[in-house]
């Protein structure tokens, strides 16, 4: 992280982003290029919209759409044409293309996992000034194809705002660029459908944990289970290579973190198991199926892993971290080297924050955070979570070993809902 220290040392600003600044419309002069863009951005996957419900819908609404890769930026708005929206962004797209260009095609700014007041507001301001609001609610890519767990927080504030409930379902757009490997497979067939989901009336009459249950519903996905019902031929040499930071433990010797790939492989290291990933999504070895030939099976495996281990009393974190701090829009601040520890008790991150000579701990509890954002190679520095302030995020990369994002992020998810159970006992 050095070289990007270097290049941000004269921008550094730890000013943090306004939060409350009332987001513009998408700047009506420059729809035509976004649309432009998109079209051809799309073209390659042979992008197909399906609409639902959709006649005579206008604005004010709110969108939640499944998030799959970077592709989704490109297919909400064609799906949404011919209408203008605001998108609900993380800091680093500010960060990368500049405030103000950023502004112009309608982004809110937010930090992933947190409480944020002002952008309820903000999204609140863009209803009634009657426009769209799209929002990714599991706000980070699919590690493996699937879709995540939604929090509460999507049904009250979908019941909150009282206007019509969008929701955009992609497919193929993980299969075509994954997370672990984001070259792109020019095979890969993109669907797109987008339904009016709820209208105002059925809000009334629902719990917000029944749309919350209900949006969930509907943005569940499977990316290789369509590959497969599809017959979508991805025939690239290199398509299993990165599978092993999201695949990390072994099924057969059981232990973490030896699991490499090559081509189309994926190895241990320590026991030699080896299986190959086929044209059509799935593993297996010589001509025979594997025990996870669906690929999010052993994903799932290794979760419940992770949650024995959380109940067995063993699952513990403790990591030296290189920490790069982005409060505001200009660029990231080099604060150094830190140490993060996670476990029951949640994170604890200690280190000197940019522009301050004395240490200092941040703690995150189980209860704050329903999941944690990953990255597996993030602007070609490798791989690191996040954690964020009001003000601040955050990124962390790994000096020590024994760092996976993806076991960090299953421990956090299994934390945060044992929170809840034990918050909703005391209740009851």
């Amino acid at each position: 992280m050095s070289e990007l220290s270097a290049r941000n040392k004269k921008l550094a600003d730890p000013t943090p982003f306004d939060r409350y600044k009332v987001p513009p419309k998408q700047n009506l002069f420059l729809m035509p290029l976004i649309w432009l863009y998109c079209f051809f951005a799309t073209r390659s996957g042979h992008l197909k919209i399906h609409r639902k419900n959709m006649k005579g819908l206008k604005p004010p609404f709110i969108v939640f759409g499944s998030h799959h890769a970077w592709m989704d930026f490109y297919v909400t708005p064609l799906a949404l044409f011919p209408h203008r929206a605001n998108y609900v962004s993380e800091m680093e797209g500010f960060e990368f293309f500049g405030e103000w260009a950023y502004r112009q095609i309608g982004c809110l700014g937010t930090r992933k996992f947190i409480n944020d007041v002002a952008l309820v507001r903000n999204i609140k301001r863009c209803m009634a000034r009657k426009g769209i609001v799209v929002i990714y609610p599991e706000a980070r890519y699919a590690n493996v194809g699937t879709s995540s767990d939604l929090p509460p927080s999507v049904g009250k504030l979908a019941k909150n705002l009282g206007v019509p409930v969008v929701c955009i379902n992609m497919r193929g757009n993980y299969i075509q660029s994954p997370i672990w490997n984001t070259k792109m497979r020019k095979q890969a067939r993109l669907d797109t459908e987008i339904i009016q989901l709820l209208t105002p009336e059925q809000l009334k009459t629902m719990t917000h944990e029944q749309v919350t249950q209900a949006i969930s519903g509907y943005l569940t996905y499977d990316d290789y289970a369509y590959q497969l019902e599809r017959r979508i031929k991805i025939d690239v040499p290199w398509r299993a290579e990165g599978l092993h930071k999201v695949l990390y433990r072994c099924p057969e010797c059981e232990n973490d973190f030896t699991m490499r790939s090559r081509g189309a492989e994926l190895y241990c290291e320590r026991c030699g198991n080896r299986v190959t990933m086929n044209m059509y999504g799935k593993l297996v070895q010589g001509v025979d199926p594997y025990r996870f030939s669906h690929i999010p099976d052993w994903y799932e495996w290794q979760r419940r892993c992770v949650t024995a281990e959380i109940e067995r009393g063993g699952y513990r974190l403790d990591a030296v971290v290189h920490i790069e701090a982005l409060p505001g829009t200009r660029c990231f601040l080099d604060c150094g080297t830190g140490r993060l520890t996670h476990s029951v008790n949640g994170f604890s991150l200690t280190f000197t924050d940019f522009g301050e000579s004395e240490e200092k701990t941040l703690r995150f509890s189980p209860a704050s955070m329903n999941s944690v954002h990953t990255e597996y190679d993030y602007r070609g520095h490798g791989e690191c979570i996040t954690l964020s302030t009001p003000d601040c995020t955050y990124f962390l990369f790994p000096v020590t070993p024994g760092f996976n994002p993806t076991k960090i992020q299953f421990a956090a998810e299994y934390l945060h809902k044992r929170a809840a159970a034990s918050k909703s006992a005391d209740k009851t």
